[in-house]
């Protein structure tokens, strides 16, 4: 790389499943930008998000941290009570914490995002500005454009386009423009956080009919959408039923993951244009797994258990891609498949622009370098605490990941699943009265990473009444 300092992009997609992209084995969506993308770089096929919700990850990304050192620990915005009454959730990425545009600024970065925030907005003092960015392009409170992805959106940091501009077309025009309009030489950190592809699914006429023939095409629409479950846990949503998608057919989704991935690599061929690409490195993942059961359901993880809100793979597990030019030597393999998180890039992105982490400020994230070298991290797990209900089903839950040994703990009633990714990645079979000195060891090692990051629990609700057939604990 010829940049003594590279030139930093971090893409992350919203709600984005494990498996929505065709290097990741999606038989039904389209991807050729970020295939290409994993191709050149790495691909971490056991890539996480550090919670199934998007404001934590978000924040962990930003501040190197698990959720709970923050204390972002749900979507903000979060607030539900069943048989468990919630912990308090932060509001806001809390202003103490050395931000990683705050410490690419001190070190000369150009620091820009563009994009969702949800990291809380105005009111809070919380915009990214305030936290270290330069610029600001439709970042704000909102975590979902709420008037749809057509303009006008009404995103009250971005203004409106023509009536009918595609918002996912026009974060990309803006983040063209600003490569365009750097000053001088220094180098830039661009944060390109999409909106796409959380609700509402809403995609171009043409590319909806397009994955419309193709569903017909492969038969698909012969086959059953969903599968319908258990009740939801919660008061407000008892009525309703959590219901599974069970196979990659919505046309509008696709749509919309096309759309994602065009504009991807829209960007891709700015920075390839502009002599760029040998500069700068380039980080793509989701800040969780895809929606699967509920809010209309539009994908499937599978062979991945449930989805967004979940404590199992399919909530957490994620795409995750890194190209670092000029860094990968021949021991670097193309595909890792040690367990990364989403705070890795926070350490990683330090380590490529050689900037020293905050003193006095844990970072839980390591940097991604060994593995373009041929080695790897010196930790032995991955985390994770999630002590909310949420909108898709699931109750309050933590889980380690060691190895290729999960444990999950649930909340409500205190149980414990033990699964053997290595040989069950569909977390189908329940290992723990097998294997009690595994489930031991691993839950001692939880509870002693929860007492590390202040962990805070939800505590029973003495005026919970349950009603009949009403959700169990998955």
């Amino acid at each position: 790389m010829s940049a003594e300092r590279p030139n930093v992009v971090c893409i992350v997609a919203d709600d984005l499943g494990w498996r929505d992209l065709g290097c990741q084995g999606s038989p039904f969506y389209e991807t050729p930008n970020l295939d290409r993308l994993a191709q050149d770089g790495v691909r971490f096929s056991d890539g996480y998000a550090s919670a199934p919700v998007c404001s934590p990850t978000r924040a962990s990304i930003i501040t190197g941290q698990y959720p709970q050192r923050t204390g972002v620990t749900g979507y903000i915005g979060t607030g539900d009570e069943a048989e468990l009454v919630e912990p308090p959730n932060v509001d806001h990425l809390p202003h103490d914490l050395a931000s990683l545009p705050e410490r690419l600024g001190q070190a000369g970065y150009d620091t820009w995002h563009v994009g969702k925030w949800h990291l809380g907005g105005e009111d809070a003092g919380s915009l990214p500005t305030d936290h270290g960015f330069d610029v600001n392009v439709a970042g704000c409170d909102w975590g979902m454009p709420s008037n749809g992805f057509f303009s006008p959106w009404g995103i009250p940091t971005l203004d409106d386009g023509p009536e009918g501009e595609y918002l996912t077309d026009r974060l990309t025009d803006e983040a063209i423009d600003l490569l365009d309009s750097r000053g001088g030489d220094d180098p830039f950190f661009l944060n390109l956080w999409y909106y796409s592809v959380h609700i509402p699914i809403e995609a171009k006429a043409e590319t909806v009919e397009k994955y419309e023939r193709k569903r017909e095409a492969l038969g698909l629409a012969n086959e059953a959408d969903f599968e319908v479950g258990d009740r939801f846990p919660t008061p407000a949503q008892k009525d309703d039923r959590i219901k599974r998608r069970r196979i990659q057919s919505d046309p509008t989704y696709a749509a919309m993951v096309q759309h994602l991935d065009e504009n991807v690599g829209r960007l891709l061929d700015a920075l390839e244009a502009r002599g760029l690409v040998q500069d700068t490195v380039v980080v793509f993942t989701s800040d969780n797994g895809g929606l699967a059961t509920a809010e209309g359901s539009p994908t499937c993880n599978r062979p991945l258990s449930e989805g967004k809100g979940w404590m199992e793979e399919g909530g957490n597990r994620v795409p995750y891609l890194v190209r670092w030019p000029g860094v990968a030597d021949e021991a670097a393999d193309d595909i890792v498949d040690t367990p990364v998180t989403s705070p890795d890039v926070y350490a990683t992105v330090l380590d490529a622009a050689d900037v020293d982490p905050p003193a006095g400020q844990a970072v839980d994230g390591e940097s991604l370098r060994p593995f373009f070298g041929g080695g790897d991290l010196e930790r032995d797990a991955v985390f994770w605490h999630h002590p909310h209900y949420g909108n898709q089903g699931a109750t309050p839950s933590a889980a380690v990941r060691c190895g290729d040994w999960k444990l999950i703990e649930f909340f409500e009633d205190d149980h414990l699943e033990l699964y053997h990714l290595g040989s069950d990645v569909g977390e189908d079979t329940d290992l723990s009265e097998r294997c009690p000195d595994r489930t031991a060891e691993l839950h001692d090692h939880l509870r002693a990473w929860q007492e590390e990051v202040g962990a805070e629990f939800p505590e029973e609700n003495p005026d919970f009444e349950s009603w009949p057939d009403r959700a169990g604990p998955r």
